[in-house]
């Protein structure tokens, strides 16, 4: 899917909501979409982390994205219904949710890792995409053909040494996506997909591996084609898949 040639339209016309847009893949998946004609939904934890990317996007002649601020580790259902009524009110539905979100603050064996660190992963990458996922479904429904898109890694597949909370979130995440795939593949027109992005130029990656050059590795712009095509047209029927990029 790396070498996908999307349609200049593909998403004329579609209501795509990203999160942790304000950086890395995120902030990549945001512009594509925008490039492709979306009707943008921004959303991480600040709002005015967005703004840069708010500004960009207007000054490229995208349709003004509407901002969302949700912090993951706080957002709490009340948060939810109200970033929902609000979506509801400007748009009626949601035809794309794309997760982003990604969080590993450092590498531990399991002897070390402090109990609230454990929590505080498992909430922001585990925990949050379920309740914002939960949230948003009669606005999915609402749609003619709604695509999510949850964010996996090799590691959710096989276990890694030192990858702790993050590891075990991973392993859920693509147990939470095969399951709503499941659950919605005969009573609803919502595709459930996810992908594994591979290895990135994030800050995510920066952080965890300081001594490696981020210039050797391929920036986030890379991977978007596989985005464009699951939210598109052209994955109409796809759904419980892993890509793997």
């Amino acid at each position: 899917m790396e070498n996908y040639q999307p349609n200049p339209d593909l998403l004329a016309g579609r209501v795509v909501l990203v999160t942790g847009a304000a950086e890395g893949i995120g902030r990549a998946v945001a512009v594509a979409c925008a490039r492709h004609s979306a009707a943008l939904i921004l959303s991480d934890r600040e709002q005015h982390d967005l703004n840069l990317l708010y500004d960009e996007l207007e000054a490229g002649g995208a349709p003004e994205p509407a901002i969302l601020a949700l912090d993951p580790e706080r957002v709490d259902e009340k948060d939810l219904q109200r970033a929902v009524g609000l979506i509801n009110e400007e748009f009626g539905r949601l035809d794309g949710l794309v997760h982003c979100v990604a969080f590993a603050p450092f590498l531990s064996r399991i002897d070390d890792y402090d109990a609230s660190e454990w929590e505080r992963v498992l909430r922001i990458n585990l925990t949050a995409p379920f309740l914002l996922t939960q949230a948003c479904l009669p606005l999915l429904r609402a749609a003619n053909d709604a695509s999510v898109i949850f964010p996996l890694d090799r590691i959710g597949r096989r276990g890694a040494a030192y990858w702790g909370a993050y590891c075990a979130a991973k392993f859920g995440i693509e147990g939470l996506m095969q399951t709503l795939a499941e659950e919605t593949q005969d009573n609803s027109n919502i595709r459930v997909n996810g992908i594994d992005p591979g290895v990135v130029r994030t800050g995510l990656r920066t952080r965890l591996y300081p001594g490696e050059n981020p210039a050797r590795l391929p920036g986030a712009e890379m991977v978007t084609g596989s985005y464009l095509y699951l939210l598109g047209p052209d994955a109409m029927g796809v759904t419980g898949q892993r890509l793997s990029l």
